[in-house]
């Protein structure tokens, strides 16, 4: 399963870490996804989406 909302599409964004030495290797950062039971089109459905989108209210949460 892929890391994305599946709201707003947010994925991982790339970048560098940068030692004191001025080392660069690369890293990721993962959004703040988390699964939640929402209805989609009617129906009950899990679905990973971003904590933004949450709070926005976005998603319809089904208890």
């Amino acid at each position: 399963m892929a890391r994305k909302c599946t709201i707003c599409g947010k994925g991982p964004s790339v970048g560098n870490n940068v030692s004191h030495a001025n080392n660069k290797t690369r890293r990721r950062w993962l959004p703040n996804l988390q699964q939640v039971r929402a209805r989609v089109k009617g129906a009950v459905r899990h679905i990973r989406v971003c904590t933004r989108c949450i709070r926005s209210g976005k998603v319809e949460k089904v208890a």
